[in-house]
Order: C-alpha cells, then structure tokens, then sequence
C-alpha cells in the first residue's frame, strides 16, 4: 500500500515557503537574494548555474537548503580528468555472484552541487543533461529514476578562464535561473566574520543551526501549487513579448528561445508564491528577467567591444517592453 502525497493549502504554502527561507538565513549571512533565487527554482521544479568567486558561500548554500526539507545532498568536483560515470555511476562485477551490480554515483541524490562545471570536458558535463531534462540516469543501458525532488545547483567562477570549457547553449539553457553570487557588503561581512570565528576552530559554518522544517515529501506538493498559481492572459503575453523582443534587440547578436518563456513564468509563479501572493503580477516576471535570460542571450562584438553587459542590455531592453496594468 503506497503512502498517501500530503495535502497542503495555500497558505499552508506560503507558510512552510516563509520558514524555509527564515531558517536558510541563520547560517547564510546576507544573500537574501540568492537565497530568495534559488527557493524558486525550487519550487518551480529548476536547476540553477550559480556564478562568482569562491568562498561565497555557495555549499553552505545547498546544505542549508538540503537541511530544510531533510534532503540528500551530492557533490561533485568537477575536473578536466571527470568521467561520466563518476557522475552517474557504473556497473561493477561481483566475483562472488559472478553478476553486475549497479554503484549508483553522486547523481542519486535530492539536491546536486556540481562545482566548477565549467572544469570538465563537454562529455562529462553532457553527464547531466539527461538527469537535468529527463529525470532519470541511464547505467549500462538500464534507466534508473532520479530522487524527487531532484535539483542541479551548478557553479562557475567568473574570473579564472585558463583550463575550463564553456558551457554549450543547449546545456546552459536547461538552467532555469543564473544566479549572479557576490561580495557581501561591509555590515554583512562584519557579522559573518563575527560568526565564524567566534567559538569556532574551522573557517567554515556549519548546518546544525538549521531546522527542518518540511519534508522530501512535501516539496513536489509545493511545486504543485506553485504551478496553480493564477496568470492573467495578459502576463502570459507580457513574459512572451519580452523574450521574443530579444530576439531582435540590437544589442544581441542572438536571443533567448521559447524554453525563456517557459522558464519566466514558472519562475514568477514561484516569485509570488515567495511574497505570500495567489497571484502573478508583471513585477513578478520583471524581476525574473535577468536571471532568467543572462545565460540565453549573447551580446553581439560590438556591444562587447564597448563594454555594455549583459545586465545591462537586458535591462535597457526590458524599458522598451510596455507591462500591463493588471
């Protein structure tokens, strides 16, 4: 007999959401908007390509999040000698059986923290792709499903480019959000500081702080009422005309695709399920642009010539886009 999905209101929702992201915030100190960014890819079922420099606070990250909903968390190192199978795992002869066994790899898991992914030649970064769209990891011929919930937390260092290989479009576009991780600022700096070397011997924070606060079980029922959150026609033609504006922005030698779209109105589902909404405004999607669309459009020679950003363009372009009055 199979064990009953748990029922949940909205604002049984809104309230678990809210905890969720209070106790994700006793441990990583400042990044409120990381922290908000990740929770909806989250909760709209994505994978996130985290960007900046190391010692951010990228794994406390995911282990707090993992902490939260009592998940599995993985990581993997990514480097230039990475095989797929030390992704998704391999079979394994047994001389006592004289038979295969599946050793299933660091992919089996609830929330996956690739680093570096950039390090690792297109193959093995190609690992992932499946387990990302699909759902499920193939070993020897045999398709074997993932966790659920199953999220892939990516990241890349912006500065360093010797020795890395550029993630392929189709690869980058099956990231919902990048998350764009910076310095904190003078307060937050003092107060992290401040809470790690106080009583601490390592130079790192620890989890323990952290309440759990729903379950594994819990989370697809959450993506579940996210997906019902209300979209009123003329959001649904607002995100669509945005993403088909950068197709023909002078500043891009290429815009984003229909999976754009797709991507920003589940992420500004979830962007007002976050603010205790049953409603999606065209705030909501604005809001969601950039980390939506960073990754999916690209600047053409010129623009980069001049120094414009990415940031920037799409900004610019998003002023040019008229929102609805809903």
């Amino acid at each position: 007999m199979t064990e009953a999905a748990p029922t949940m209101t909205l604002g049984d929702a809104i309230a678990r959401v809210h905890r969720m992201r209070e106790q994700i915030g006793r441990v990583v100190v400042g990044q409120q908007a990381v922290i908000d960014q990740v929770l909806i890819a989250l909760l709209a079922s994505g994978h996130v390509l985290v960007e900046g420099v190391p010692g951010l606070g990228k794994t406390l990250l995911v282990k707090a999040l993992a902490k939260c909903f009592e998940g599995h968390f993985g990581r993997i190192q990514f480097t230039p000698d990475l095989m797929p199978s030390d992704v998704t795992g391999h079979a394994l002869y047994d001389m006592k059986t004289e038979q295969f066994k599946i050793r299933k790899g660091p992919a089996f898991t609830h929330l996956l923290l690739a680093d570096e992914i950039n390090r690792a030649p297109a193959k093995t970064q190609a690992a992932l792709l499946e387990v990302m769209q699909e759902k499920q990891i193939t070993i020897e011929g045999k398709a074997f499903p993932a966790l659920t919930p199953f999220m892939v937390l990516a990241t890349q260092n912006p500065i360093e480019q010797e020795g890395t290989y550029p993630l392929p479009e189709a690869e980058l576009d099956r990231f919902m959000l990048k998350v764009q991780i910076d310095y904190p600022d003078e307060a937050e700096e003092q107060a992290l500081v401040r809470q790690v070397t106080t009583g601490r011997v390592q130079d790192t924070l620890s989890v323990d702080a952290i309440e759990t606060v729903v379950k594994a079980a819990d989370i697809p029922v959450l993506q579940g009422i996210t997906a019902n959150i209300r979209v009123d026609d003329a959001v649904f033609d607002y995100a669509v005309r945005i993403v088909r504006t950068s197709r023909i922005w002078h500043s891009f030698s290429h815009g984003a695709g229909p999976r754009a779209s797709i991507a920003l109105i589940r992420a500004a589902r979830a962007q007002a399920l976050l603010k205790q909404r049953d409603f999606v405004t065209p705030d909501d999607v604005k809001q969601m642009v950039l980390p939506v669309m960073r990754h999916r459009v690209a600047l053409t020679a010129e623009m980069e010539i001049e120094g414009l950003k990415t940031d920037q363009a799409l900004t610019q372009m998003l002023q040019e886009v008229e929102a609805p009055r809903v």
